[in-house]
């Protein structure tokens, strides 16, 4: 089973229709029983931090994501469902997430006027390593972004989009960064058999679609 979790955030139908594109079979599942045998879960979503949260947990899907990390089930988070596995939102006053990577998710505070909120549109997306869901050649490609928040890991912040330091381990590392309205932020995040972007790879056109073809084919492992 390749299962898309439903717990009422928005833009589910089109990455639905970009796996379908790619070749795969996704269902919607709407609680953590249904998915309890998924081969592969996608954790995407457009919406605020707290509703999510509380529609996340309602329907058991903290402790299923969870759970399917510790077995190593491969999972790909997409835009609000990359924030929310990290500890904390600013979002709707401060938001506790799932906390399956340190770190926090801030918001764009641009100082120049003309840097608009939310990010929105086609951003470069350094990759300054290696992981089996991202294409060789990707380096300085870019994709599709909608959102006012963006991750911080809990580590040291990359100083630059071409230069982010980087570490294995739990606590995850980072495999894409980019910069928009002064923040370099981490557009792509990993750790074990879970894979995350804060861009839209279902709206990201030829590179995005292989992004979620190679999802459908990937063991899990991290290692290119």
């Amino acid at each position: 089973m390749l299962a898309i979790l439903d717990y009422g955030a928005g833009n589910i139908e089109s990455v639905r229709l970009a796996l379908r594109h790619v070749g795969g079979a996704p269902e919607f599942v709407r609680d953590a029983a249904a998915a309890a045998g998924a081969e592969r879960i996608v954790f995407p979503g457009v919406g605020s931090a707290r509703q999510c949260m509380d529609n996340l947990r309602a329907r058991g899907f903290d402790r299923l994501l969870a759970a399917a990390l510790e077995r190593g089930t491969p999972i790909l988070a997409i835009c609000i469902g990359m924030q929310l596995l990290f500890d904390f939102s600013e979002e709707d006053g401060g938001v506790q997430a799932l906390g399956l990577l340190p770190g926090r998710v801030r918001r764009f505070r641009p100082s120049d006027p003309s840097a608009k909120v939310p990010h929105m549109g086609w951003n470069r997306v350094d990759t300054p390593r290696r992981h089996p869901l991202l294409p060789r050649d990707l380096p300085g490609g870019e994709f599709y972004f909608v959102h006012s928040f963006y991750p911080e890991p809990a580590r040291d912040a990359p100083e630059t989009a071409h230069a982010a330091p980087l570490r294995d381990g739990k606590a995850g590392a980072v495999y894409g960064a980019t910069e928009y309205a002064g923040v370099v932020f981490a557009s792509a995040v990993g750790r074990g058999s879970l894979f995350a972007t804060q861009f839209h790879p279902e709206k990201s056109a030829a590179a995005g679609l292989d992004i979620l073809a190679r999802f459908l084919e990937w063991d899990g492992e991290p290692c290119c």
